[in-house]
């Protein structure tokens, strides 16, 4: 039964439009072997693959698996497999019994894996354990992993998201640095005057599929939705949301390359190479920056923008997990490995060393010093000062957010007004959820 299932999965995800939220950053193990390493791996008694999709985070993950290797004698072949692909080979492996041991989880994918059985029971090896502390991960992460109150993985980092600024383009546009006191009219004005002419420079970037690091946050900043809380019907025609999108296609029209250049080079390109002063950008992107040396010559980060109206400053947040293969043949070293990411010592060292923010509470402050060469308390202030809203996600996010980006693109390409993209995509977002 699983197997049918997934065949069904498979076929879908290969039309999964890529997104960039809690992406990888660039880089990535090649596809091929990773898939074929995956059924050896899980095959040998004495060694369990892991799968991860942002090649940034590997070599911290690799200190801290090394410490598990030599604390419980269990072998790890840590496999990095690009964004693009790695959904489509975790599904075509659920399908073909040939999973990695364990992998990390999105809240996008979480349902479906947990509702075909495909995700080893957690619950009773997490009451059991004298190692973890899950009080202390927040409960809105948690529950996205959760199913018929079974827990199928366990918070691996949150995120939030924060305003990269080029600092020589605002000095020599002699305009102020974004600071706490900023709106969003205050970012729409800074991005106009940071637009040349010419086209040489665009004061901020920003894509239909860049929603929790892009225009999620200004839709719930003023007053907005994308889904209702129920998850029954869609936001994308609330008058609020209607009034942010309108927001944001004034700025694209007037701050922001063209629409294909955008989509063709990637919005994090733009702000590495010079093109734009401005862009939203989520924490698992500080890794892969604090190495780019225009970056840290020319940029920094600040909180970003509340509304006027509303005073909202809203921060998108969500958070990976860990999940094992319920078909593993390791499921002790799988579990132990998942126990061992997720103690208060390994999250802190996660903080440390850079790899992303920790789930565990309190401990990102850590993460925060683990480069001189940005001001990361600005991600830290929206973590612990902003309005937090999770994620928009139901049983098939993946589904409407891409009909949602497809639309979208519509009003992108001037092919239709916003207004028409956002109510076609209310519509066509309430008959999937309808089906869900």
């Amino acid at each position: 039964m699983i197997k049918k299932k997934l065949l069904g999965l498979v076929l879908s995800s290969m039309m999964v439009l890529s997104l960039a939220a809690c992406g990888g950053s660039s880089g990535g193990a090649d596809k091929s072997s990773a898939a074929a390493d995956s059924s050896q791996g899980s095959a040998d008694g004495g060694k369990i693959t892991v799968a991860i999709w942002d090649n940034g985070q590997k070599p911290g993950l690799q200190e801290i698996i090394n410490d598990f290797t030599a604390e419980t004698g269990y072998q790890v072949d840590l496999q990095v497999i690009t964004w693009d692909s790695y959904w489509t080979l975790l599904e075509a492996g659920a399908s073909g019994g040939d999973m990695p041991d364990v992998f990390w989880m999105h809240s996008n994918e979480s349902q479906k894996y947990m509702e075909n059985g495909i995700l080893m029971d957690l619950t009773e090896r997490i009451k059991a354990s004298d190692k973890l502390e899950m009080d202390k991960f927040p409960e809105d992460v948690k529950e996205l992993y959760v199913n018929d109150g079974k827990t199928y993985a366990i918070p691996k980092d949150v995120d939030t998201i924060a305003l990269w600024y080029n600092k020589t383009m605002f000095d020599e546009a002699g305009l102020a640095y974004p600071d706490e006191n900023w709106t969003w009219d205050d970012y729409y004005d800074a991005a106009v005057k940071l637009t040349k002419p010419d086209g040489s420079q665009f004061g901020t970037a920003m894509n239909p599929s860049n929603n929790q690091d892009g225009w999620y946050n200004i839709v719930y900043s003023m007053g907005g939705k994308v889904i209702s809380d129920d998850k029954k019907k869609s936001g994308m025609d609330d008058p609020n949301t209607l009034k942010a999108m309108e927001f944001v296609d004034k700025l694209r029209k007037d701050a922001m390359p063209d629409a294909t250049v955008m989509s063709e080079t990637g919005t994090d390109v733009l702000l590495q190479s010079g093109k734009i002063a401005m862009l939203p950008q989520g924490s698992w992107m500080v890794a892969p920056f604090k190495e780019n040396e225009y970056l840290v010559a020319n940029c920094d980060v600040a909180v970003l923008p509340k509304d006027a109206t509303t005073g909202k400053r809203v921060s998108l947040y969500n958070g990976l997990g860990w999940a094992a293969n319920a078909g593993t043949k390791n499921p002790e070293a799988a579990w132990k490995l998942i126990e061992w990411f997720s103690t208060k010592d390994n999250q802190e060292k996660q903080a440390k060393l850079g790899v992303t923010m920790a789930a565990y509470e309190g401990v990102s402050d850590l993460w925060k010093n683990n480069t001189d060469k940005f001001n990361l308390q600005a991600y830290l202030t929206m973590l612990n000062d902003s309005d937090l809203v999770i994620r928009p996600h139901s049983r098939a996010t993946v589904v409407w957010e891409n009909k949602n980006t497809a639309n979208l693109v519509e009003a992108w390409s001037n092919k239709v007004s916003i207004d028409e993209a956002c109510k076609k995509a209310a519509s066509d977002m309430n008959e999937l959820l309808s089906q869900e």
